[in-house]
């Protein structure tokens, strides 16, 4: 199972990644791994403003649907528009193609509060 380091992650198997315009969101490797193939995705509108944990999207593979939450609070300002049309790259490459969403922080504080990489490893090997 991948865990990058220079990743924050949610209790909920969301990443995090600091870009200079945001928030980078993703699902991680090992939820995607749960999920089987990902046949469909739901994304957030840009210009939503979301809070820290709210539902932000879906996932849905082979084998069911899952929420995808937001791990922090503040306004949508981009998404991952290929996904519409190839939702497996969440699969494939869920750390970079795979990405959902950007978010602009409305609290910058927000993504230092989210687990470490050797946190988020502790909890999915409970």
């Amino acid at each position: 199972m991948n865990i990058p380091d220079d990743l924050r992650y949610t209790s909920d198997h969301e990443w995090a990644r600091r870009l200079d315009s945001g928030i980078c969101v993703g699902i991680t490797d090992f939820a995607q791994g749960a999920l089987g193939d990902v046949v469909f995705v739901e994304l957030p509108k840009p210009g939503d403003e979301i809070d820290r944990g709210a539902k932000i999207g879906e996932v849905e593979s082979t084998k069911s649907v899952s929420e995808v939450y937001a791990p922090i609070a503040g306004k949508v300002t981009e998404v991952n528009t290929a996904l519409a049309g190839s939702p497996e790259m969440i699969n494939s490459d869920p750390y970079g193609k795979g990405w959902f969403c950007t978010i602009a922080p409305r609290d910058a504080h927000d993504f230092e509060d989210l687990l470490s990489a050797s946190q988020y490893e502790d909890l999915t090997h409970e």
